[in-house]
């Protein structure tokens, strides 16, 4: 039975679409740029939007729900106007009342950038979250910053990545809401003076402090058809006083400016470069920023209606996304203790029963630690707060282990501590600090629990758990694939949109040649629709008929792009040696940005792009092989490369990905998996059967056993295998880049340590038999046209599991323990 549609006056939005272009920019329709029609149909919507918005908050301020408080330093939205439409269920009415209008609602999508608010899967899964949050009916707030540039929009010259700022903010955010009465205020540097007040107590004061006020900006977070509109609140800086023309009348130039200077570099860009002191200060800055705003006003919200605030962690949770957040745990034990006056035993049993702790990496260099000289002069309160944390976790160590057989009580102290080798470790503080610890795939907590926090898991076994990642399949396949979305519907009905489970009863078209011919037309029109996209984009043609051979994320070397271009370089050579040998034509579609200050990465990107430029201008291959790397890769054109994909690229190095969710967007979309057995690929590979994946390369333990033990040396495959040789040969001998040097440093990476610590420390050269193997397997898969069809189709129809739907009522079930809104019937 279909569900009651959410009501939606389209005779409204058009006269609202009139009014605003008249209101906004003293204009007719047929005078307006896109650009204006998209700000003021972005503003009707926003009206039908409020309306929802109000009637939440009033149904939540009746219920007093607990509230999950979701912080994270990113929040990769993608387009908003696309997204709000399909969850108000107006995308058909909007889409005919712009037709009657003679508007295409696709132009006006495209006038939309995409929120510069975040950069990969860490960012991507908070904003699936928030979506499955408003879906599922539970109260949420995401908190963030408001980034000016983003991280950096990504445009490719002469192969380079070049980096430059995102203003995405150019033509303002029609859907925010700017909050000034919700203003805060936010402390740096000075110090510390103790004192003891009238009643006896000892009172902390920071003083000769730096100050800004965090502003922020509401963004309303809609649920699918059900009228539930939660917030995304992100944080902007200004100076409390813009300017100080006492300083500047006395020749003090830069004090006059500095509180202005202080909150304009706050909020100006996401991950600056920490290869320096300054880029470090300022990370550190941007954290303690938006979570000092956040918990203040949590604490604040809470005690509009409540008196006890011991009771603080019955109405809130704070879900911490991985290190970058997990200053909140002694931000709240500050204002519990100095602003509340509760002593430390009742603050800390606030704060770990608050406090929740989300790791989402095994790579010991994404754990953040702070130099302790620098987070003592910015955070003078905070880092006494830490170190006491520290102390009190130091003796329970040092109780419990002390006379323990065979326990080196030192070792644990050097393991566990929060403060060591003059370091502040931050998931250290987030594990002590919580009641819940969470890996993002099985294999991964499983990894944590048994090697990278191992000495915790032995202490504290009940604070750990999984939560295997999850996506939103209403952006990734009912707005991103609506050719898919609506094949689907006619199959199963639509209640996969909120209950993705339901997939499964399209295993029943497995074998269907008919339901098969039209699952592979329908990827073949989005293979065409992407074709178009590379056209506009990349000036280059590429064949729907070909293999489309998609490796799109962060570029990182454990990621092992690398991996991937160099057997496209192999192809290359193979085909070329062999013109006559039976070869079908693939595709190698690659998206990635490079963090500015990682130079390995920004060279593979080069590599890429210069394999591309030999092989999409060499016309002796008869275009077997073509080579795209798509520029500014970010969730709007996601969208279209997830659904054109015909095989996913999950290559990362086993143990190394901790989960990974374009695996999950892929699979989907119909895509299949080419990947190791390393984060969600296990359970991927567990839900559609290995028969329709390819897996290659080591096992988990396998690189943890050489990691530990040693016994690889990639010279012995140099030498040995003839393949491997070449292509590496390749990379130094002028074939892709007249300057024979330019890719030494990539060369020297897989052989030797003139480069990197450790010679091929990715084990790319181990798995590049094994790689080549499980392309030549996928090539013959695709050539069987029926064996393909059921391929595609069991995936996705094997997806159920893989929706933050169910990762989010996991969450609430286990570790958040949040009630329902209930919302009037309309």
């Amino acid at each position: 039975m279909k569900k009651k549609q959410l009501p939606f006056d389209k005779e409204l939005f058009t006269r609202s679409v009139l009014y605003n272009v008249k209101t906004l920019y003293r204009k007719t329709m047929e005078e307006a740029t896109p650009q204006e029609i998209y700000q003021a149909s972005a503003y009707a919507i926003k009206d039908a939007i409020v309306d929802h918005w109000m009637t939440t908050q009033k149904a939540a301020a009746e219920q007093d729900p607990k509230i999950v408080y979701y912080m994270s330093m990113e929040f990769l939205m993608g387009r908003a106007f696309g997204n709000n439409l399909i969850n108000l269920q107006a995308y058909k009415a909007v889409k005919e009342a712009l037709d009657e209008l003679g508007i295409d609602v696709n132009v006006i999508e495209d006038q939309e950038p995409d929120p510069a608010l975040g950069n990969g899967g860490l960012g991507r899964l908070a904003a699936c979250f928030l979506d499955s949050l408003a879906t599922l009916g539970y109260m949420a707030y995401g908190c963030g910053i408001r980034y000016k540039y983003g991280m950096f929009k990504q445009t490719i010259k002469d192969g380079y990545q070049v980096e430059v700022p995102d203003a995405w903010l150019e033509n303002g955010n029609p859907f925010e809401l700017r909050r000034n009465e919700y203003a805060k205020e936010v402390k740096f540097g000075g110090y510390v003076n103790m004192y003891t007040d009238d009643s006896g107590r000892t009172v902390f004061k920071q003083e000769g402090y730096q100050v800004v006020r965090a502003i922020p900006y509401d963004l309303p977070i809609l649920g699918y058809g059900n009228g539930m509109v939660n917030t995304l609140r992100i944080w902007d800086a200004e100076p409390i006083q813009c300017f100080q023309l006492d300083s500047f009348d006395k020749g003090d130039y830069q004090k006059a400016v500095e509180q202005e200077n202080l909150a304009s570099q706050l909020c100006e860009v996401l991950y600056p470069n920490d290869n320096h002191i300054a880029g470090k200060e300022l990370r550190l800055k941007q954290q303690y920023f938006f979570i000092s705003a956040s918990v203040q006003t949590a604490l604040k919200r809470y005690l509009k209606d409540h008196d006890n605030i011991k009771k603080f962690y019955t109405k809130a949770v704070f879900q911490l996304n991985d290190t970058h957040p997990t200053v909140a745990v002694a931000e709240l034990m500050r204002l519990l203790m100095d602003e509340y006056y509760l002593n430390w035993d009742e603050a800390w049993e606030v704060t770990t029963k608050t406090c929740c702790y989300t790791n989402h990496t095994i790579m010991s260099e994404a754990l953040e630690k702070w130099p302790v000289d620098l987070f003592q002069r910015l955070l003078p309160r905070i880092y006494q707060i830490v170190d006491e944390i520290n102390r009190r976790f130091v003796d329970q160590i040092m109780r419990q282990y002390t006379n323990s057989a065979g326990i080196d009580v030192q070792s644990k102290i050097r393991s566990m501590a929060i403060l060591y080798d003059n370091q502040v470790k931050m998931a250290h503080l987030a594990i002590v600090g919580g009641h819940s610890v969470n890996g993002v795939a099985q294999l991964h907590t499983e990894i944590l629990k048994k090697r990278e926090l191992k000495d915790f898991y032995e202490m504290m076994p009940e604070k750990f758990n999984n939560k295997t990642n999850g996506i939103t399949q209403r952006r990734f396949l009912l707005h991103a694939n609506p050719l898919l979305a609506d094949w689907i519907t006619k199959k199963i009905g639509d209640g996969w949109i909120t209950d993705l489970s339901q997939m499964d009863k399209l295993k029943s078209y497995a074998d269907d040649k008919k339901a098969q011919a039209e699952f592979m037309e329908i990827k073949h029109k989005n293979k065409e629709r992407l074709a178009a996209y590379i056209l506009e984009h990349n000036n280059i043609e590429v064949d729907p008929n070909s293999i489309f051979d998609v490796q799109v994320k962060r570029l990182h070397e454990y990621k092992r792009q690398l991996l991937n271009i160099l057997q496209v370089m192999y192809k290359y050579h193979d085909i070329k040696s062999h013109p006559n040998k039976d070869f079908y034509p693939k595709t190698y579609i690659f998206g990635a940005k490079a963090a500015a200050g990682y130079l390995t990465a920004k060279l593979t990107i080069k590599l890429i792009n210069s394999v591309a430029n030999v092989i999409n201008n060499d016309a002796s291959i008869g275009g077997k092989i073509k080579v795209v790397f798509i520029e500014d890769y970010k969730v709007s054109n996601a969208e279209l490369i997830f659904a054109a994909a015909d095989v996913s690229e999950q290559i990362s190095t086993a143990s190394k990905e901790a989960s990974g969710t374009g695996n999950m967007k892929m699979m989907l979309n119909g895509a299949v998996t080419l990947g190791t057995m390393d984060g969600a690929n296990v359970e991927i590979v567990n839900e559609v059967g290995e028969e329709n994946a390819f897996i290659f390369g080591l096992s988990s333990q396998e690189v943890m056993d050489f990691e530990k033990n040693g016994g690889y040396n990639p010279m012995d495959i140099y030498h040995n295998n003839p393949n491997v040789k070449k292509v590496l040969d390749m990379l130094v001998d002028g074939t892709f880049s007249k300057d024979k040097e330019l890719f030494r440093p990539l060369y020297n990476c897989l052989l030797n340590t003139n480069n990197s610590s450790k010679a091929d420390q990715y084990f790319i050269l181990k798995d590049f038999e094994a790689y080549l193997e499980a392309q030549r397997r996928i090539s013959e898969a695709y050539a069987d046209k029926k064996r393909w069809a059921k391929m595609a189709l069991l995936n996705t129809a094997c997806c159920g599991k893989f929706s933050s739907d169910r990762t989010i009522q996991e969450y609430v079930d286990e570790v958040w323990k949040l009630d329902k809104v209930e919302l009037p019937v309309k």
